[in-house]
């Protein structure tokens, strides 16, 4: 099978993680490509495969002889999707031979995706590009990343005269949700070392990411008729937009690139009695990592001086931290990286990632492990796409990364 039909095969099942749940998974249908995974995974000769009560994935390729005392070595992506966009229902469509011009995603809608608004499009002229119908996002983070790392084991598996250690292969849920590494078994796993396959563009290789942060805010007002409210209300709807209104307005999103890190206002719901605030704090830095979550309190602290004490409340939790300080003594997970995407002519693009992975998770919890591009565009969103020659490319480098490991 190639590695685009596993991928249309995969995104075919609704898998977004839902951030508001406290179960786990945080949604019962991700398990459902899950099951999907672990029949493929034992059709194609994968060992001790099995889905767990948490709803990850695990197998394992032995090493082949002689390659017995190389580096185990894992390969992980996750079977989640955001839920910024819809991920029911999904329609890809195949553009073959993509002509450089505008692409009529969904005619009726006359919802269209054009390289002057997508730059990224020019750059796969001549090439075949699996889009959406413009109605939700694709799944390509991280569906394309499973279908890379199946289609290169069932490449090791049908070529037994290809040399590799033993190679443990790990499907996550809820990543998108900040909870795909929470239940890994990393002991039971086994590996080594291990590589996410969960970036974007091809060539990408990142082994920096976001510290990271979430922040609920929650104004308390004071509700009352408006005909007689002079002195009397506390609109929490106001009080919200004061809080806004005091951080740094260039330390967003919108504002920000590279190293630079933001402060985003992510959900917003409330009344003149209550309003909650959800943010997310990142930057690559530590040190101004932590002079932004005091800045939230600072802030906090000095509303609750000014209309009272208990007007304003925060809750402040670190998610996630930068993987870097963990890759430093491993550094030959790089080098062997960059050397695979050389090996076939790929510029290797190291990029901070301007989020996270499960990687840099895994990479605290005694797990060092770099992410790999999974070659898609626009994540997250109704334009997201993948070219079809990226992911086959990235087959090809997942083989000649896994067997460095056992020269």
């Amino acid at each position: 099978m190639q590695t685009y039909e596993r991928f249309l095969n995969y995104v075919s099942f609704d898998t977004q993680s839902d951030p508001h749940s406290q179960t786990v998974p945080t949604t019962e249908k991700q398990k459902d490509l899950g099951s999907y995974l672990v029949e493929e995974m034992k059709t194609m000769g994968v060992q001790d495969v099995f889905m767990d009560e948490c709803g990850y994935v695990y197998g394992t390729i032995p090493a082949t002889k002689g390659c017995e005392a190389a580096p185990i070595l894992g390969l992980i992506a996750h079977m989640d999707t955001s839920n910024a966009a819809s991920g029911k229902d999904i329609k890809p469509q195949i553009v073959k031979n993509y002509d450089g011009k505008e692409i009529l995603l969904n005619k009726e809608k006359n919802i269209v995706m054009s390289p002057a608004d997508f730059p990224s499009l020019n750059h796969y002229v001549g090439q075949d590009l699996i889009v959406t119908d413009g109605t939700t996002l694709l799944g390509a983070d991280d569906k394309a990343g499973i279908a890379e790392i199946l289609s290169a084991a069932e490449t090791f598996l049908s070529h037994p005269e290809l040399p590799h250690g033993t190679i443990k292969i790990g499907f996550t849920p809820d990543e998108e949700v900040g909870r795909g590494a929470n239940h890994f078994d990393v002991t039971g796993f086994g590996a080594d070392f291990a590589y996410t396959v969960d970036g974007g563009e091809l060539g990408e290789l990142s082994y920096e990411n976001f510290n990271a942060a979430s922040a609920v805010v929650t104004i308390h007002g004071r509700s009352t008729h408006p005909g007689s409210a002079k002195n009397v209300m506390i609109n929490s709807l106001l009080l919200a937009m004061e809080f806004q209104a005091m951080l740094p307005t260039f330390e967003n999103p919108a504002f920000t690139e590279n190293r630079e890190g933001f402060s985003h206002l992510d959900e917003m719901k409330g009344d003149v009695e209550t309003t909650v605030m959800e943010y997310i704090i990142r930057d690559h830095d530590m040190e101004k990592y932590e002079q932004k979550k005091k800045r939230f309190q600072k802030i906090t602290d000095y509303l609750n001086e000014k209309y009272g004490e208990g007007t304003v409340e925060l809750q402040l939790k670190d998610s996630y931290f930068n993987m870097l300080e963990q890759i430093r003594p491993h550094f030959q997970l790089v080098e062997k990286a960059r050397a695979a995407f050389c090996a076939h002519d790929i510029e290797p693009l190291e990029l901070p990632v301007r989020g996270g992975t499960d990687g840099a998770r895994l990479s605290y919890k005694g797990l060092p492990c770099p992410n790999l591009c999974a070659g898609g565009h626009n994540f997250h969103g109704r334009f997201e796409y993948v070219p079809i020659q990226s992911m086959d490319k990235i087959v090809e480098v997942l083989l000649t990364l896994v067997q460095s490991f056992a020269e």
